[in-house]
């Protein structure tokens, strides 16, 4: 069966007609009027007041919803909603991204919405939350941009639909495109304007409305350069003036870095301010696949920190032996910390695309503001003219109220009552209407005071209006003095700092540190550091300061490793490049910017470190001396491939006291035990050993006493031995009664041979059974307490077993010249 064709046959008088119409021509004027609505009414700005449609219709519809700075935040999607259905025939997606660009504060020199909840974070990387869970009002700054806008001053015309009207531009009381920037990409065409600072902007405007025919060099005088509402920092200024000019130009935008101390140990790169519309989030991407890339070197550590209380704060830690400013430039130049903004300024004039000047773009504002206000002052006085036209009548009517209620009293009928009225006292049918609906209780003598107060008023009202209107130069001063107004009510400080280009040093130094020649200290607090100074010894205690008792130092560069001896008998590798570098330095010896020593080495629990030894092969080796009384000379034979090694085979119980590292080999080494015995016997007598080996006898201790003090004294100097005594119940760390010290010159003493018992070197008094602090070495010496703040020793006793004298403060360390 056939099957019925479900179309509708044509009527049996129907024509075809068909056109033929080139398809080229069809195209080009499809193009054409697509292309003009693209540039007219979306994409690019209005020179005026600064913006596009859909910005221009979510603000004016925010106000004709109430959504004033005193009232409370509404739904977003409540102000999509009414924006789409009313006066934007788009999708609620444009909608909603305009509202939320207009409230973020990183995208706005001056925003015009107050968001309350999630609007996105810097660089878009948070992106903001749906408009169903966002609320928003208008800002007191958005006020002043529709400010005025019930009185006149601008042309309404229909919506989409022709059901609603919608204001073709703002009165906008600011210069809100210089201020605010704009981009938008048009067809052919596009537009990418930087934003301002609102004081610098206005203050170029009234020049201009003083000067009309002032030269672009006066106005930059006001306006330098743009103001990012990220700051940061602008190098070169020669593409803003070129932009100023012809409205085309380029820049470059740096983010703002500081370098800081990190940590005790390490420095790093704070950075506080990024180029405009740069989130941290694509920075740290960005240095991360050039880490791994092998692209970029010195980067240890990225931490973003930033929160609402701070603002951004991205912490680049540095390598140790990396330059910072080094480093930085190579994240100037290989990230988005340093960013290019081309400027084009393209806008709206009379409907037309044009590419403006600084000049130009204020000259647009400044005839927007001279028509917004003639217009509104011309309003303004045409209602006072018609509310003075009532006044009057009514004053007329106030004069002989008698007749006048007589007059409506003998009428049938209103239209009677208005005929009369008019005749008698030569009213106009307005004022005569006014009379009629006036109730009779306003008709009072009080009344008449108060009308004849409002007519006046209304006088100097129309009069004032009427010079605005009439007199160029007082239009002028007003305009002006609105400007300065709302520039002082909503003007903030600049943010961005303007730098010539060669106001940037460029990368002039190596990305590494040089491996140049230093010193490395240990404190008697266990404080480490590095000094290319040479630390020198200061006599007088007025030179003193926390931390400078130095109980070992030792020459080495910048990138060399050094040895750590510890207690336990272990070397522990350490590289010089990861301490703290102090700087320069007077001649006091002070490790006050020093680290402590856990932070670079793994110790055990009890472990601590005795010295720095070079690791150097051509050097004499270490002597070593422990608890027990054994001595032992280290052949200089370091691994290169351990961070740890043994240098002792020590006896269970048994720890070191102290490790000196030789110098040329003919240094004494002397031992001083609890019971206050010394032994001093040259180096000489104590043959090297290996590092596995245990040592050999070194002093010959009494039953129950302990080594205090091992060192090396070179005999051709002048040296000292410095002695605490104390009770039984006292300890290293706390003296109890503080006890009694002395300082001997070391010449005193006689030298013994090894494995024997010494001689004594400090008598005890009544009390003292012991020695807790004993020391020898070369003078000048120093004496420090256990959190490292100086203390004083006694003066030279030349007894060499004499006693000692009461000490003013706690004793914890001594040491001699680093």
């Amino acid at each position: 069966m056939a099957r019925r064709s479900s179309q509708t046959p044509p009527p049996e008088d129907f024509e075809e007609r068909i056109l033929d119409i080139d398809v080229v021509d069809e195209m080009q004027g499809s193009f054409l009027e697509y292309a003009y609505s693209v540039i007219y009414s979306r994409a690019l700005p209005d020179a005026r007041d600064g913006l596009k449609p859909v910005h221009r219709r979510v603000l004016y519809q925010a106000n004709e919803m109430g959504l004033r700075p005193d009232r409370s935040h509404v739904k977003s999607a409540r102000v999509v909603g009414e924006v789409m259905g009313r006066l934007h025939p788009h999708g609620d997606a444009s909608i909603y991204d305009t509202l939320v660009r207009m409230a973020q504060p990183f995208s706005m020199r001056l925003p015009l919405i107050d968001g309350h909840g999630n609007f996105g974070s810097l660089g878009n990387d948070d992106p903001p939350a749906a408009m169903r869970y966002t609320e928003s009002r208008l800002t007191a700054a958005s006020m002043a941009m529709v400010e005025s806008i019930d009185e006149d001053t601008v042309d309404f015309s229909p919506n989409y639909d022709g059901s609603e009207q919608e204001p073709g531009v703002l009165p906008s009381a600011f210069p809100n495109l210089l201020v605010n920037g704009a981009t938008g990409i048009a067809v052919g065409m596009a537009t990418n304007m930087p934003p301002h600072n609102l004081g610098e902007v206005v203050a170029a405007a009234r020049h201009l409305i003083r000067y009309p025919n002032a030269d672009l060099d006066a106005l930059m005088r006001f306006i330098p350069g743009p103001d990012l509402p990220t700051g940061g920092r602008i190098v070169g200024l020669s593409g803003i003036r070129d932009a100023y000019e012809s409205g085309r130009g380029t820049f470059k935008i740096r983010a703002k870095v500081t370098v800081e101390d990190v940590t005790p140990r390490r420095k790093g790169l704070v950075v506080t301010e990024l180029p405009y519309n740069v989130g941290p989030e694509k920075v740290i991407a960005k240095i991360k696949d050039l880490v791994n890339a092998k692209k970029l070197q010195g980067v240890s550590d990225i931490k973003d920190l930033t929160d609402r209380s701070h603002g951004l704060r991205l912490v680049i830690e540095v390598k140790n032996g990396f330059v910072p400013e080094a480093l930085l430039e190579q994240l100037y130049r290989l990230t988005p910390m340093e960013e290019s903004f081309g400027i084009n300024n393209v806008a709206l004039v009379d409907g037309q695309p044009l590419t403006l000047g600084l000049k130009e773009l204020l000259e647009v504002y400044v005839d927007h503001r001279f028509e917004v206000v003639r217009r509104r002052s011309d309003f303004r006085r045409r209602k006072r003219q018609e509310r003075l036209h009532l006044v009057e009548g009514l004053l007329v009517a106030l004069l002989d109220i008698d007749e006048v209620i007589a007059i409506i009293r003998a009428s049938d009928n209103t239209a009677m009552a208005k005929e009369r009225l008019m005749e008698r006292f030569s009213l106009s049918e307005t004022q005569t209407v006014y009379i009629l609906d006036t109730p009779l209780r306003r008709l009072t003598r009080f009344d008449q005071v108060e009308l004849e107060a409002e007519q006046d008023k209304l006088h100097n009202e129309i009069q004032a209006l009427t010079e605005i209107l009439e007199s160029d130069t007082v239009l002028r001063k007003v305009v002006s003095d609105e400007l300065a107004a709302v520039a002082k009510k909503f003007g903030t400080e600049r943010r961005t700092v303007l730098l010539e280009a060669g106001a940037v040093p460029t990368a002039a130094v190596p990305l590494e540190v040089a491996d140049d020649p230093c010193r490395v200290l240990l404190s008697s607090t266990g404080l480490l550091a590095r000094t290319a100074d040479a630390v020198q010894a200061v006599d007088s205690e007025s030179g003193r300061a926390r931390h400078d008792v130095i109980v070992s130092a030792v020459a080495a560069t910048a990138r060399a490793d050094i040895g750590a001896v510890t207690t336990a008998g272990r070397v522990l590798r350490l590289p010089v490049i990861d301490l703290p570098s102090l700087p320069p330095s007077s001649t006091t010896p002070t490790l006050s910017g020093g680290a402590p020593v856990s932070e670079f080495l793994k110790l055990d629990a009890g472990e601590r470190v005795l010295a720095l030894t070079t690791l150097d092969e051509s050097s004499p080796g270490l002597a070593l001396g422990t608890e027990q009384g054994v001595v032992k000379r280290v052949v200089p034979d370091w691994p290169e491939n351990k961070d740890e090694f043994e240098v002792i085979g020590l006896k269970d119980g048994d720890r070191l006291v102290g490790a000196v590292e030789l110098r040329t080999g003919e240094e004494d080494l002397v031992f001083i035990s609890s019971d206050a015995q010394l032994l001093r016997f040259q180096a000489s007598q104590v043959r090297p050993q290996g590092r596995p080996a245990g040592g050999m006898a070194g002093i010959k201790l009494a039953d129950g006493a302990t080594v205090l003090s091992f060192t090396a004294v070179d005999p051709s100097g002048e040296g000292v031995v410095v002695t605490v005594a104390g009770s039984s119940s006292d300890t290293l760390e706390g003296l109890g009664g503080l006890g009694t010290a002395k300082a001997t010159p070391f010449d005193q003493y006689p030298r013994k041979g090894r494995a024997t018992g010494g001689v004594r070197c400090q008598r005890f008094l009544k009390g003292e059974d012991k020695l807790v602090l004993a020391w020898a070495g070369a003078t000048p010496a120093r004496a420090a307490t256990a959190n490292g703040s100086p203390a004083e020793l006694p003066g030279r006793d030349p007894r060499r077993d004499g006693s000692g004298v009461p000490l003013a403060k706690e004793i914890s360390a001594v040491a001699g010249p680093a």
